[in-house]
């Protein structure tokens, strides 16, 4: 009987064991679901649900993007361990984790309510302009999708900056240094000097008039054409030019006597 007793004892610790185990399950295993394919393909500033007034969306900057996702399906959905979600940014692809605390984009999970165990609730903050390509979640639960609840558009910061670059090469100094370069008067002045030669050119004339006036007593001086006087008729005008001086002086010595003696 004692034995019996023993065997039955086992029997049922075997059977409670057993239900208990079958009741922790569900709690324990982790499914991976896909985002609702109705949400791909969305930014925060064009989703058809925005509520910037939700309280989550408090501490997000102003040039960020807010998100919001839910998992549904109740209790046997379970609730969040992580997501994973793919964004494009316009030039490429970023992956980013939630939760994730080492990364550049805030992020938390928040609990149903007042029930702790069950984080249905991911929020995360991007840079503005960001679109949602995919997404995918590991829930404790099973559930067939979870969902972009709403979003809070952030605005970009402007690209009126890149502009100002221009005005950096509009900085004229050196076409200004032309000027500077402009002062050829130097080179100027070299008309000023090409016009003192012309004096020196005027000059060379001068050297022919006086030349000139040497012709010039060749073409008075005969019919012939004006040939110069040489040899013994200039000796003649000179001995002639001499008795007329000799005589006129004579004339002049004799004129005075004449008038001494006629005084006295």
């Amino acid at each position: 009987m004692a034995h019996r007793r023993r065997v039955v004892r086992a029997a049922v610790s075997t059977a409670a064991a057993t239900a208990c185990l079958a009741l922790a399950t569900p709690a324990w295993a982790s499914s991976t679901i896909a985002i609702n394919p109705d949400h791909r393909d969305e930014t925060a500033g064009g989703f058809s649900t925005r509520d910037c007034a939700d309280p989550r969306f408090a501490d997000r900057p102003a040039d960020h993007d807010g998100w919001h996702f839910v998992l549904p399906g109740g209790r046997a959905s379970g609730g969040f361990e992580s997501l994973t979600l793919t964004f494009g940014t316009g030039t490429s692809e970023v992956t980013v984790t939630v939760p994730d605390a080492d990364d550049a984009y805030p992020d938390a999970l928040y609990p149903a309510g007042k029930n702790e165990d069950r984080l249905i609730h991911a929020y995360l903050f991007t840079p503005a302009g960001w679109t949602l390509l995919d997404g995918s979640a590991v829930i404790t639960g099973t559930a067939g999708k979870f969902n972009l609840s709403h979003t809070c558009g952030g605005t970009a910061p402007s690209q009126s900056p890149s502009p100002s670059p221009s005005p950096t090469t509009s900085e004229s100094p050196q076409p200004s240094e032309s000027p500077s370069e402009s002062a050829s008067p130097s080179a100027s002045a070299t008309p000023s000097e090409s016009e003192s030669p012309s004096p020196s050119d005027s000059a060379s004339p001068s050297t022919p008039a006086t030349a000139s006036p040497t012709a010039s007593p060749g073409g008075s001086g005969g019919g012939e054409g004006g040939l110069p006087l040489t040899g013994v008729a200039t000796t003649s005008i000179a001995l002639g030019g001499l008795a007329l001086i000799g005589g006129g002086a004579l004339l002049m010595l004799r004129r005075r006597r004449d008038d001494i003696t006629f005084t006295s």
